[in-house]
């Protein structure tokens, strides 16, 4: 019965993480988000195409649902379930097989599976993503960061997350290899934390 449950929620967390939200509320504007933009289904290309309610809803939705995968884990297996759950909600974010395939970047459902097994470690990863994102202001330049930190924050505060955050890692940095191609020729996207004098 153990290993039904372990099996079933990591199929649970995996469509879990197929939920995208900026897809479907793109659908509903009769926008696709997979062709406006960046392509991409998460937060940053929400803003940008769908604005700031939409981007919002994108971020607590993808947030929620990593949470939401590691909690089941907990909940109904081992803790060895949820770490699976974890890195299942993930790929179902980044591979959704009810989006063919097709989905976003994974930092944010990444943050909420790490909230929900150590929010010590979320904390550390979000303040490396902010201070990064200030400092370069490029989005994709705080995720990397955090993608190649992960490991070592996995090693020194939830030692048994270290292999499962490994592969998180590199997979997040893969899906990340077209923005780092973008950084090292200085043609990536930087935002603006100034405000239009006058403008509409």
């Amino acid at each position: 019965m153990e290993t039904f449950w372990f099996a079933a929620v990591i199929v649970i967390a995996y469509f879990l993480g197929n939920i995208s939200p900026s897809t479907l509320l793109g659908r509903a504007m009769g926008i696709d988000i997979k062709k406006a933009g960046s392509g991409n289904a998460g937060t940053t290309n929400a803003l940008r195409v769908l604005g700031k309610k939409a981007a919002l809803i994108t971020l607590v939705v993808d947030i929620g649902k990593g949470f939401l995968a590691v909690e089941l884990g907990y909940a109904l297996s081992t803790p060895t379930a949820a770490m699976c759950c974890a890195m299942a909600a993930f790929f179902g974010h980044i591979w959704p097989l009810l989006f063919h395939f097709k989905g976003g970047k994974g930092v944010a459902v990444a943050f909420g599976t790490i909230l929900a097994i150590n929010w010590q470690m979320a904390l550390i990863m979000l303040g490396i993503v902010i201070l990064l994102v200030l400092l370069s202001r490029m989005v994709s330049v705080g995720s990397i960061a955090a993608g190649i930190s992960f490991p070592f924050i996995c090693y020194w505060l939830e030692r048994d997350f270290f292999w499962f955050g490994l592969i998180m890692a590199a997979v997040l940095l893969y899906a990340h290899r077209s923005n780092i191609k973008r950084v090292v020729r200085g043609e990536e996207n930087k935002l603006s934390f100034s405000r239009k004098k006058g403008g509409k």
